[in-house]
């Protein structure tokens, strides 16, 4: 079991309109509970402050801890901003509500990875393509990342070139134990049934 690092912070982005699911993904049961209550979880037990970037107003009334989009309708890369303005940490996880697959193992490893590295972003590669929502970022991404948004550029990935960014590649994932499973989303669902 992990201990809880106090020192480092973790958002869930679930600010999305879920559009191809139909229903808003936060609140899809999967095994017994909802995705956004599944994240909360792995989350708390890999840091000691979690909050969800979303609407507060739809948060709020559970006793959720919240933020709003600075950039609203601008997806991740405008949930990320919004997280990373508001924190006061070196170290913010941002993990993508609908990914439940992801443990408090991944997420202290990736926090671990982070630490030992200078980059702004530290994000695994699965299947030859990044995950940028479930990965650590430190503060000085909010730069770049609001350049990107304010020149209504919207992909998380577009703004990684203004900044260094560490890879794990998908072989360290698997040395440590983890797999491309551990990435997998529900946009769907199709992909929701499958995974039942």
């Amino acid at each position: 079991m992990y201990a809880v690092e106090h020192s480092r912070a973790g958002f869930i982005l679930a600010g999305g309109k879920s559009t191809r699911m139909g229903t808003d993904k936060a609140f899809l049961d999967f095994h017994g509970e909802t995705l956004l209550t599944r994240a909360l979880r792995v989350m708390s037990e890999a840091c000691g402050h979690v909050k969800i970037v979303g609407d507060p107003g739809k948060f709020a009334p559970m006793n959720y801890a919240s933020i709003a989009d600075i950039f609203p309708g601008s997806g991740p890369l405008g949930g990320i901003h919004a997280a990373l303005i508001c924190s006061s940490f070196e170290a913010n996880l941002m993990l993508a509500v609908d990914m439940p697959f992801v443990s408090t193992q991944l997420l202290a490893f990736l926090f671990s990875a982070a630490a030992a590295d200078s980059a702004a972003v530290t994000v695994p590669c699965v299947g030859g393509r990044l995950q940028p929502l479930c990965a650590v970022y430190r503060p000085d991404f909010a730069a770049p990342a609001e350049a990107a948004l304010r020149a209504g550029k919207f992909k998380v990935a577009a703004a990684f070139a203004a900044v260094k960014i560490q890879v794990i590649e998908e072989d360290e994932l698997h040395a440590h134990g983890f797999s491309a499973r551990d990435f997998v989303n529900m946009n769907t669902p199709q992909d929701l049934h499958n995974q039942q």
